[in-house]
């Protein structure tokens, strides 16, 4: 039935949550899951701020943040015995990234959480599981 699966994960119980589930159904099915996690990018000025002051402004700590938050799902696939790839984008709208990553591993099921990290953003803007399902051509199984 579903052969690739994408778990898109922002580091919060609920997405771990849903990843449990998205592990547990491609365990059931011998399918492959993929994690990604979407970084904000960082903006320009900040950027040239942080080249010129060599400090640890936002890359290296978002980086070594979202790598963690992918090696915990990578971890919890070998315990399922489910074969995971990983990787994190930068993009501006989490919600393209996904769709994207869903086409570009050729994803036939997306599992996520019903929501994450957005506190008041997610009230203003909408969730980001929302405007996947929207967006998205490829069935998305929400948890809650």
């Amino acid at each position: 039935m579903f052969q690739r699966i994408l778990l898109p994960v922002d580091g919060s119980e609920h997405a771990l949550n849903a990843v449990d589930t998205g592990l547990a159904l491609a365990g059931r099915l011998q399918a492959e899951v993929h994690a990604v996690h979407v970084l904000p990018p960082l903006p320009t000025v900040s950027y040239v701020a942080e080249l010129i002051q060599s400090q640890e402004c936002y890359t290296d700590p978002a980086r070594s943040r979202a790598q963690g938050y992918l090696d915990e799902v990578a971890k919890r696939a070998r315990v399922a015995g489910v074969i995971c790839t990983t990787e994190y984008v930068f993009d501006q709208r989490p919600y393209l990234a996904i769709v994207a990553s869903a086409k570009k591993y050729h994803c036939d099921l997306i599992v996520m959480a019903s929501r994450g990290h957005q506190g008041l953003e997610r009230l203003l803007l909408g969730s980001v599981t929302h405007k996947v399902m929207l967006t998205c051509e490829v069935p998305v199984l929400v948890c809650h």
